[in-house]
């Protein structure tokens, strides 16, 4: 469908022909009529600038329709990246229409971030922890709100976002239009969204696969003694990198960092101790190839977005499926291989995983490797192994009982 069949503003559609954008795709075909029609939504799609431009541009036309506030529309992304992205969309198309937008993503930008919002813009997009700085400040206030936009709402959810999501939405009328997107959507999301959403229409998919489906992923049996060394032969072997390498605390991020580094390999940490002008003074030489790996805590990696990333490496096993879809989420643009070094102890986490894929995932076969499919259920579809780059099949399969 083009997005002339829609009732978009005019002005909105010029913008989209001066970029030669002519043709909806699936989530913005199915997204805009319902955010059109004023109803709340829950779209389960893989992030990016489709699914932005799927609520933005209803949004824009409805909010052009009548006059505008301040504050009338908030938009919540988890990290200060995904607010640029979002701020740039919304800005290329809201400007046609006299609608203007703050991003507020950054402490250093605390007086600037000030100003603009005393401007009394209608649409601000923030991340959750500089929201509620300004929050606690008095700089912004949410009386004319009427739109409220939760993008990657799994990640916003995750531990590390819910006491400023709290605080947030204490702050925020009842009364307004709500739109919730995600690629996942756990258990604990729906009761949030049953708390914040009016009777949504839920848009599963978007009719386009999903990263996990399509990112090449390998696992690695290896004991947990031997996860260093087999780490260090990956990265020299394979050449691997730039690669987001992904720990379960802090002090493993910090003694894999040191351990790379004495190996000769250009490596930063990142975790809850980096202050925001370390964590970006790193991501700039991430960009610019002075440093090739970030070893990150998962919580610390819910506020990361790298385009540039090569490869995901899960050092340690996310506990949840939903915290592993999302580390195969970061490897998606560059189409780069997710490798995990599976240790015994995490056997029980990796069955989660591949039980809510509904399939196994492929077994590198290596002269140390640790068997990891005797631990699986048996409805559970075999996948191939894959050795010296060629895909093979095992004859047969043992499961425990």
């Amino acid at each position: 469908m083009t997005f002339e069949e829609f009732d978009i503003d005019p002005r909105c559609l010029d913008a989209l022909d001066a970029q030669g954008v002519v043709e909806a795709t699936p989530i913005q075909a199915q997204m805009m009529p319902i955010v059109l029609a004023g109803r709340d939504v829950i779209a389960v799609a893989e992030p990016g600038a489709d699914r932005t431009l799927a609520f933005a541009l209803p949004l824009l036309t409805r909010m052009a329709a009548g006059p505008l506030a301040p504050n009338m529309m908030l938009v919540l992304v988890p990290t200060p990246e995904l607010a640029l992205e979002a701020h740039a969309v919304i800005e290329t198309f809201g400007r046609p229409l006299g609608i203007r937008c703050v991003c507020i993503r950054r402490a250093e930008a605390l007086e600037t971030e000030t100003r603009a919002l005393r401007r009394g813009w209608a649409i601000v997009v923030a991340t959750p922890d500089r929201l509620v700085d300004h929050i606690e400040r008095g700089n912004i206030r949410f009386n004319h709100l009427m739109i409220l936009v939760l993008d990657e709402a799994d990640r916003l959810f995750a531990p590390v976002f819910l006491p400023a999501m709290r605080r947030i939405l204490k702050k925020l009328p009842e009364e307004r239009q709500a739109i919730l997107c995600a690629a996942t959507f756990p258990a604990e999301l729906a009761r949030w969204a049953d708390a914040i959403l009016d009777d949504p229409e839920r848009i599963p998919g978007g009719g386009a696969p999903r990263a996990v489906d399509t990112v090449r992923q390998t696992l690695y049996g290896v004991q947990r003694d031997g996860k260093m060394s087999l780490l260090t032969r990956l990265l020299r072997e394979r050449a691997l990198g730039p690669a987001l390498i992904l720990t379960r605390t802090r002090a493993r991020a910090d003694r894999v960092t040191r351990a790379l580094r004495k190996a000769g390999f250009k490596a930063q940490a990142i975790h809850a101790h980096s202050s925001e002008r370390q964590r970006e003074q790193i991501l700039d030489g991430f960009r610019e190839g002075r440093c090739r790996m970030i070893i990150a805590t998962e919580a610390a990696a819910e506020e990361l977005d790298i385009e540039e990333l090569g490869h995901v490496i899960n050092y340690d096993m996310p506990e949840s499926p939903e915290d592993y879809i999302h580390r195969v989420g970061r490897a998606a643009h560059a189409g780069p291989d997710v490798i995990s070094l599976v240790c015994p102890d995490e056997h029980d986490a990796l069955e989660r995983i591949e039980d809510a894929l509904g399939r196994r995932l492929p077994r590198a076969e290596w002269e140390e490797a640790q068997p990891l499919e005797p631990l699986f259920r048996p409805h559970v579809r075999q996948a191939p192994r894959i050795k010296n780059g060629v895909t093979r099949r095992p004859a047969g399969l043992r499961h425990r009982r």
